[in-house]
């Protein structure tokens, strides 16, 4: 069971993050300011999915991983406090910040430097995500394969 949750709150999460990115990014290069707001309120009201999808994801991946030494699982130990500070420190800050800025209509050079910073942890809590999900699938084959 906490297998099965780990890989559905994982995988969800990971998709949460590539389409907060894949969204923010289209709005900015090819719509109105109209639409980059709704896109920066979409992302605050999704959060409250979101959060608990991390949450769940590393809950069940410490527990299952316990104090095991097993290479894949030490890296992906190794990446969750940066997956998870980036989230926590950065990239739910920046999408508050950014949410209330655009519903104001002030899309200064604050607006822009936080969304470049938001843009770059986005894309290296995907990065970090993905490298986690290809070694808990290698994992999840070995496992298999006893």
């Amino acid at each position: 069971m906490k297998r099965n949750v780990h890989a559905i709150a994982g995988v969800a999460s990971f998709l949460f993050i590539a389409t907060f990115w894949t969204s923010t990014v289209i709005a900015e290069l090819f719509l109105s300011q109209g639409a980059v707001a709704s896109v920066k309120l979409a992302v605050t009201y999704a959060l409250i999915a979101f959060i608990p999808c991390m949450a769940a994801t590393g809950a069940t991946g410490f527990l299952m991983g316990g104090k095991s030494t097993f290479p894949p699982l030490v890296s992906k130990r190794r990446r969750m406090p940066i997956i998870g500070l980036n989230g926590l420190l950065v990239l739910v800050p920046a999408a508050l910040y950014l949410s209330a800025k655009a519903q104001a209509g002030e899309f200064d050079a604050g607006f822009y430097r936080v969304q470049a910073v938001e843009i770059v942890a986005g894309a290296l809590n995907l990065f970090l995500m993905g490298l986690n999900i290809r070694d808990g699938r290698r994992m999840s084959r070995r496992h298999a394969g006893r």
